[in-house]
């Protein structure tokens, strides 16, 4: 196939591509990328406060990554954990039983997809606890297969049946409160129906396995909780003996400006679950929990635990550890943060702006006092931000949250790059210049 432009491409990528795969918020192509920034087959650069989903941590073609799978390669293109050993595996998960805090013996599971690796703890879980039933947080998202949508309580899942075996409470908003517009107490309010109400009523805590929880809500909107809510689950968790779940897969490595984004809570979960950027580009996952929880049931695939993707994983960790990226990601992310409040102070559309760290979301609204969310607006910011030359997508339960997750290794001069494009695209939507038809092609969520 020779070289295709841009349209080509789509076009090409309309009648080939299954829709079921995509999301799509503009025509980008990605033909290389370097650093902070991608590229499309027209060599027309974008700045990407993306990271492909929260997954380039470390940037696009880190060179540490890059050689040691290409190290790797050069040894064998596979090896799997399945009926044999490998020291790409053993040396990785190592390093997370060591990075992953808990005074107790911890094992790893490898996988592919964060997807996978949620499944595996809602399968494990009940089997090692003998308890049948799970709890997890409205605009939740675990997932794309089955028993991970099941998990999960997003707008995205709405169009398919969860099990019954998972009971969906509240998660503590502290711009838009479950529980009446008193912020104040929205996580012991959180807590208190959790225990008291759900408990009482339709789900028994001595007969559930475990509580899977964000410790920052990615997809459900970007949602920082109030500081006290894990905490408060913890302790709910210990006092009835039911294992508490983080799901890291977007939040952790470094991005927060700690290495995972509970340890910003204090709290020690049972399991933890890791995905995205683990594998520095290449598919891999991990489930590090205690070791009666992973040494039960049956959960693989002919390439859980690759060489290549746990070589890849390994030289990610690394490059974040050594490349001091923790440190860099809190301090450049309270810069975003400020930069993104100063935008707030200048348009109308901006409700909120939350965030820790490098992952923030900016709230947009029709109107600051009702919270109208404006969903039609924020796909025309994400889309006019892409004919600049920057990359955004948005998220949340009313598709109107800008949500931001470049790469570590972005700079303070990235960051206002970044956020003067983003000052033009919503002046541009304010002042009615992006027309209803260039977001046509683009569903988004």
């Amino acid at each position: 196939m020779a070289s295709l432009t841009v349209d080509q491409m789509y076009e090409l990528d309309n009648g080939l591509i299954a829709d079921a795969v995509k999301l799509r918020f503009f025509p980008l192509s990605i033909a290389r990328g370097e650093g902070c920034r991608v590229y499309d087959v027209e060599d027309r650069a974008y700045l990407d406060f993306t990271a492909g989903w929260a997954l380039a941590n470390t940037g696009y073609s880190n060179e540490r990554v890059k050689q040691a799978v290409i190290e790797q390669l050069n040894r064998t293109t596979f090896a799997g954990l399945i009926s044999s050993m490998h020291e790409p595996a053993l040396k990785l998960a190592d390093k997370l039983t060591q990075l992953v805090p808990g005074e107790f013996h911890k094992k790893v599971w490898f996988g592919l997809s964060g997807s996978d690796a949620s499944e595996t703890v809602g399968r494990l879980l009940p089997l090692a606890t003998g308890k049948r039933r799970l709890v997890s947080f409205i605009g939740g998202y675990h997932g794309a297969t089955s028993a991970s949508m099941a998990m999960s309580a997003h707008i995205a899942m709405t169009q398919f049946i969860g099990g019954g075996h998972v009971v969906k409470v509240p998660y503590p908003h502290p711009y838009r409160c479950p529980f009446g517009d008193e912020v104040s107490d929205c996580a012991e309010k959180a807590i208190r129906f959790l225990e008291d109400y759900i408990f009482k009523t339709i789900c028994p805590p001595d007969d559930v396995a475990g509580i899977i929880v964000e410790a920052i809500q990615s997809d459900g909107g970007d949602i920082v909780p109030p500081a006290n809510f894990l905490p408060l689950l913890e302790e709910l968790c210990r006092r009835h003996k039911i294992h508490l779940v983080v799901d890291e897969v977007k939040v952790g490595m470094g991005r927060t400006g700690q290495m995972f984004a509970f340890q910003h809570a204090g709290i020690t979960p049972d399991v933890v679950i890791l995905g995205k950027s683990l594998g520095g580009g290449l598919p891999l996952s991990a489930v590090i929990a205690r070791q009666e929880i992973l040494d039960v049931g049956f959960a693989l695939f002919t390439t859980t635990g690759n060489a290549l993707s746990c070589t890849a994983g390994l030289a990610t960790v690394e490059a974040i550890e050594q490349d001091g990226l923790v440190a860099q990601a809190g301090r450049v992310g309270a810069y975003l943060h400020q930069k993104l409040r100063q935008l707030q102070d200048r348009h109308a559309l901006i409700g909120d702006v939350r965030g820790l760290g490098m992952i923030q979301g900016v709230e947009l609204v029709r109107d600051r006092t009702t919270k109208e969310p404006a969903a039609v607006e924020t796909a025309k910011v994400a889309y006019r931000a892409f004919e600049l030359g920057l990359l955004v997508f948005y998220v949340g339960m009313f598709s109107n949250i800008l949500e931001i997750t470049p790469p570590l290794i972005m700079t303070e001069a990235e960051v206002d790059e970044g956020v003067a494009i983003l000052d033009q695209a919503l002046a541009d939507v304010a002042a009615g210049r992006v027309g209803d038809e260039h977001i046509a092609r683009f569903a988004g969520w």
